[in-house]
Order: C-alpha cells, then sequence, then structure tokens
C-alpha cells in the first residue's frame, strides 16, 4: 500500500503526463529508477529526448516546487538520463532536454522547459 506521500506524487505525475501530452508529447517511460536516482517522466518532443522532473508542494514555505531543484538534485538527473541512455544505445544520438514540471499547491502547473543544461567537458 503506497504511503500518503507516495500517492500525492503518483497524482503529480498523472498531471504532469496529462499536461505533456496534452500539449503533443508523447510519453515513453514513467519513473525510471537507477543507482543514480528517479526520472519521474520520459518524453518525446518531437526528435528530442525529455528527462523531466515533477516538483510538488502544498505550500511554498520552502520555496516552492520548482526551488527545490537544486544542483544536486540536477546533479542526479543528469547521471540517472546518462545510465537511461547507456541502457538505451539507440536513443544516444537523439537531442535531449531537462525539463522540470513544478505543481505549487491550487496554482496552475508551471512546466519549465530546459530548465537546466548539461555543462560540456
Amino acid at each position: 500500500m503506497p504511503s500518503p506521500r507516495q500517492q500525492r506524487g503518483s497524482q503529480a505525475e498523472d498531471r504532469a503526463q496529462a499536461l505533456l501530452e496534452a500539449q503533443g508529447l508523447r510519453v515513453a517511460a514513467r519513473n525510471f529508477l537507477c543507482r543514480s536516482g528517479e526520472i519521474d517522466l520520459i518524453a518525446e518532443d518531437g526528435e528530442t529526448l525529455v528527462f523531466v522532473e515533477v516538483r510538488s508542494r502544498a505550500h511554498d514555505r520552502q520555496g516552492g516546487a520548482a526551488a527545490s531543484v537544486n544542483l544536486r538534485k540536477q546533479r542526479r538527473l543528469i547521471r540517472a538520463a546518462e545510465y537511461y541512455l547507456l541502457r538505451h544505445p539507440e536513443q544516444r544520438l537523439r537531442p535531449c532536454r531537462f525539463d522540470v514540471i513544478a505543481l505549487d499547491a491550487d496554482r496552475e502547473a508551471d512546466w519549465i522547459r530546459d530548465a537546466f543544461r548539461v555543462e560540456s567537458r
């Protein structure tokens, strides 16, 4: 039985998936889990592979949902995306981006496209 927190997270992911699909994206995977972390949604926006972090907050006492995707979280998402691409070599040559969908209390969803980028090494 999922905890109340897990239920809220699943509901937030349902809302985010519906938003993406309403905008013409195709969700290819949900809750991709690996040692580095989890990617909530992986979608296709035309030729672009989109790794989506869904954040939900009932209140904004700690800065709101979008603010919670800090540098540490970004690094975990990047490592998880790298692992996803290793496991799916047919996807490696596609352009990729990282989006954040922030759901704050009763406000409208904030979809931040290309929320952060991978630094070149």
